[in-house]
């Protein structure tokens, strides 16, 4: 299954998403470390970098994301680069949660009059995942009304409600509530609902071994 997750989700403003994205780095955080290893108070980092100790403030808590001006006024004083703000990311686990009601449903093509399945994308707010998870609904087809396809990596497929129907490298297998898959996806796999209705099943592709 080789699906596109969507760039972002439409209800999404643009300084929301620089917030989210930017939030990641925990540049507040960061300047909030290097001035307490200084033993800097506010007001005395504040002359140092000639800005206001309530600005100061507001980007240590990450209330303001500063401009690229102001982070380098800010590192200037503490020798370090501006890489020192986002090349390190956090050093706690992952742990992203995906309620049911944020994920959107998409076809398998966007421009399908009658799409062979719909997926939901289960960890979209996760960054720099080593694997992609969906939940998808396979509507009913013969096996003539779907087609081949490859992609790298490795999938792993579990049935959650109905009979689904994989074929895969022109051989039909028919799993049921409860059955999954493993396979390589660089082989022709294709999948159809087996039943008088849809399908539900998870489904996780990873990358290829390097």
């Amino acid at each position: 299954m080789e699906l596109k997750q969507p760039a972002a989700e439409p209800s999404e403003t643009g300084p929301e998403t620089i917030q989210r994205v930017l939030s990641a780095y925990e540049i507040g955080a960061k300047l909030r470390r290097l001035r307490l290893r200084k033993k800097l108070g506010l007001v005395d980092l504040g002359r140092h970098t000639g800005l206001s100790a309530s600005l100061l403030s507001q980007i240590e808590n990450g209330r303001l994301v500063p401009t690229l001006p102001t982070l380098a006024r800010i590192a200037m004083v503490f020798d370090v680069g501006l890489d020192y703000f986002f090349s390190e990311r956090r050093k706690r686990g992952l742990f992203s949660v995906v309620r049911a009601g944020e994920r959107m449903r998409f076809p398998d093509r966007p421009d399908s009059p009658s799409p062979a399945y719909w997926f939901e994308v289960l960890a979209f707010s996760a960054q720099e995942k080593s694997m992609q998870a969906y939940l998808a609904e396979f509507e009913p087809r013969q096996p003539a009304q779907v087609s081949d396809h490859v992609h790298d990596g490795a999938e792993f497929l579990l049935v959650l409600e109905g009979e689904l129907a994989i074929r895969y490298d022109d051989e039909e297998t028919v799993l049921k509530e409860g059955d999954s898959v493993y396979f390589d996806a660089s082989h022709p796999h294709a999948y159809r609902s087996a039943g008088p209705g849809r399908a539900k099943a998870v489904v996780v592709t990873t990358p290829p071994r390097l």
